[in-house]
């Protein structure tokens, strides 16, 4: 099959499109022909070795932990999935990743792919989607009727992250650019920020909640916002422990774990047209450099994702 691999650290030039062998399911897992891949930040943040000390690499390596695609093999003690299942997971990132035309996934980290969008639409879903969802659920366990700024809304897990907590009747600020002030508001942001021009801290009002996805300064500042038991939750930074218990408020670190119970309430929502799903892009399987780069300017619209197989195949 083809695959895109690193044989080492590196820009995108690193990325190479490669046959390798079709890899084989254990007991427990299922093997899925993949459609689409959705690529992610923290695909080329391992790609170039920011993460090398957390998660190391046994080279040559593939990476993508988005996929959308179909049982093709079960594993011997699968029960509950059957081949020819349409199927989407954020597969366990310490293993083989979704850059490829099969990739083998534990059983238990997959769910019914929403039916009610294509296979590339379904690959942008469970890496951003299930970060926004633990973010404002598990970590922020966030309420109706709370107030909630979410920075970068035009992201991935931003623009996920808007439509979840306006679902949950939440009140939802957004920074994004300028450009992107429609989007955010039609996703559901009762106040937008355009954090070039604005600062945010000083036009919005008290929140019991942030998400952040950037960190540094915009992290340190947002402290500012956050009422008495706030909660700051950052999928990118581990927020200053000390600084919040002076303010009265908490934090956590959020590093995405695969969830089918989660994948399938996401799907429901798609399925309900109570959550969409943004495309920013879309690139073929041996195109990925190219679509590495996009990620790399930080400046997509919701997701970037690889076609590998066509839809009607």
């Amino acid at each position: 099959m083809k695959a895109i691999q690193i044989h080492g650290y590196g820009d995108s030039s690193a990325l190479s499109y490669d046959e390798v062998s079709r890899p084989e399911p254990e007991a427990d897992d299922v093997r899925i022909r993949v459609h689409a891949s959705g690529v992610n930040p923290v695909d080329w943040k391992i790609r170039a070795g920011y993460l090398a000390s957390m998660l190391p690499l046994k080279f040559p390596a593939i990476l993508g932990w988005d996929v959308s695609g179909v049982v093709d093999k079960l594993g011997s003690a699968v029960t509950g999935l059957s081949v020819g299942d349409a199927v989407y997971a954020r597969p366990d990132i310490a293993r083989a990743g979704t850059y490829a035309e099969y990739v083998v996934v534990r059983a238990s980290e997959v769910a019914p792919k929403p039916k009610s969008v294509s296979h590339v639409e379904a690959a942008a879903v469970p890496l951003a989607a299930l970060t926004a969802w633990q973010s404002l659920f598990d970590a922020a366990n966030l309420q109706a009727g709370e107030r909630v700024l979410i920075h970068a809304g035009a992201g991935g897990v931003g623009s996920f992250a808007i439509q979840f907590a306006s679902v949950t009747g939440a009140e939802v600020i957004a920074t994004a650019s300028a450009a992107n002030k429609d989007l955010v508001v039609s996703l559901g942001a009762d106040q937008f920020v355009d954090y070039r021009s604005e600062r945010f801290e000083e036009v919005v009002a008290p929140v019991d909640v942030v998400i952040d996805t950037i960190g540094g300064d915009t992290q340190a500042r947002s402290l500012q916002l956050l009422k008495a038991g706030g909660r700051l939750v950052s999928v990118v930074q581990t927020p200053d422990a000390d600084k919040l218990t002076a303010i009265g408020a908490s934090g956590s670190l959020v590093m995405v774990q695969p969830s089918s119970s989660q994948l399938i309430k996401i799907a429901n929502l798609i399925d309900t047209k109570q959550v969409r799903v943004l495309i920013d892009s879309v690139f073929a399987l041996s195109d990925a450099k190219e679509a590495h780069t996009r990620s790399e300017t930080g400046r997509a619209k919701g997701k970037i994702v690889l076609k590998v197989i066509p839809e009607s195949t």
